[in-house]
């Protein structure tokens, strides 16, 4: 089930039902409304706060309008954000390195 919390701190959980969430495969991009949509996989994060710092990161990069975040407490997490434009891949890397963080595997 879906809670406002988890909405609040921009989290999806991947086993949801409720039907209101695209879950994009790892390493897929594709374009909406205007907008590329990439999707990157991070390992490290276990809790809100780490969903805040990676937010925060790539919410900075040119062209990010929008940064969702899949929480696999502990395990490999999905992140995808929304740009005008394809990221740079190694801005998107460092991003996730300064959150302190690590990206397994990059948007193709």
């Amino acid at each position: 089930m879906c809670t406002t919390n988890q909405n609040d701190l921009g989290l999806t959980d991947a086993s949801c039902a409720c039907g209101t969430h695209a879950h994009a495969p790892a390493g897929a991009a594709s374009t909406n409304v205007g907008l590329t949509t990439s999707t990157f996989e991070v390992a490290g994060m276990t809790c809100g706060h780490c969903v805040k710092s990676v937010t925060e990161e790539l919410s900075q990069l040119e062209g990010a309008k929008n940064v969702e975040v899949a929480l696999v407490s502990g395990g490999v997490s999905k992140v995808t954000v929304s740009s005008i434009g394809a990221l740079d891949p190694d801005a998107v890397a460092a991003a996730i390195d300064e959150a302190g963080y690590e990206l397994v595997t990059p948007a193709r």
